[in-house]
């Protein structure tokens, strides 16, 4: 995770701020969250500025979301971050930077879902809204996100490996048997949909013990319904899949769902190699990220054909 050279503080923000949108230089300022790609800081009550900190392909990400965003289907059930003003680069900071309106919430990794039957409507209703047919001229998915789960191969057989090398994955054969029925699943065949691409714990805001809000949209894309069709099983708790899956329109044919397990099962071997680097204190490690992880693999082994 190469980091940006410049440090990343609320003065240096203050003088962003003041150089290309002065209006909003005396708003409070305060550090929000530091995300994978982007670091956020709440801008007064109802803002935020997104800032890209830790990938080369974080400055990418958020002209995506400034261009891409207000062409979702509206209004959706949940909140989303709305695009209000982009920062371009500078000397003082050589990337653009995002400042969009503020999602309060929980991040659901921290705040897990408990209302599970609240959750899994609302989360089906979230994504009934945003999976319509994209236009022609829709980003396409970043690493194949969206496409066919076969070129994510070897990243499930790493990281399989990996987990199982540690000792956390205690029956790794369940896992492939998951795997080998979903990546041999047939292809979406439908238009290109609207999808987020990035669907975990922690791009997904609870409160009060239901959903609340979905952010970081750097990965949005047009593909496979499938690969966003994963959350039930990262994001809610036990028996609430298929709660979802009742209530998620059209419902999802046989292959997709068969497909949507095998994108759960990278986001959550993803999500216990991180959380187990976060346990360690290791760089890019997030030990939050772990339980919900193993909790999700726990659920999708129990669906092994």
């Amino acid at each position: 995770m190469p980091h940006t050279p410049t440090e990343i503080t609320a003065d240096l923000i203050r003088d962003l701020l003041l150089d290309q949108h002065p209006d909003l230089a005396d708003l409070p300022l305060h550090l929000g969250a530091r995300g994978w790609d982007n670091q956020m800081w709440r801008l007064g009550d109802d803002l935020a500025v997104r800032l890209p900190w830790a990938t080369d392909s974080a400055s990418a990400l958020l002209r995506k979301e400034h261009a891409w965003l207000p062409a979702l289907p509206q209004p959706l059930p949940l909140r989303i971050p709305v695009p209000q003003r982009l920062g371009e680069p500078s000397e003082r900071f050589p990337h653009p930077w995002l400042i969009t309106t503020w999602v309060p919430g929980a991040p659901a990794d921290r705040a897990p879902v408990t209302r599970a039957a609240t959750a899994a409507r609302s989360l089906a209703a979230f994504l009934t809204t945003l999976h319509q047919p994209a236009p022609a001229d829709a980003p396409t998915g970043r690493d194949a996100r969206g496409g066919p789960l076969a070129h994510h191969a070897d990243q499930f057989t790493k990281g399989l490996a990996a987990a199982t090398d540690m000792g956390l994955i205690p029956n790794p054969g369940a896992v492939r048997a998951v795997w080998d029925d979903a990546v041999t699943a047939p292809p979406w065949s439908g238009p290109a949909l609207w999808i987020h691409g990035d669907l975990h714990p922690a791009n997904v805001l609870t409160a009060d013990g239901t959903l609340c809000g979905v952010i970081d949209f750097g990965e949005l894309c047009a593909g496979d319904p499938a690969c966003d069709l994963a959350a039930p099983w990262n994001l809610l708790p036990d028996g609430a899949a298929d709660l979802f899956h009742q209530a998620y329109e059209p419902a999802a044919d046989p292959a997709t769902l068969r497909r949507a397990r095998g994108w759960a099962l990278i986001r959550a071997l993803g999500g216990i190699l991180i959380g187990e680097a976060g346990r360690h204190n290791r760089p890019g490690g997030k030990a939050t990220w772990g339980p919900p992880a193993h909790a999700a693999l726990r659920r999708l082994v129990a669906t092994a054909p």
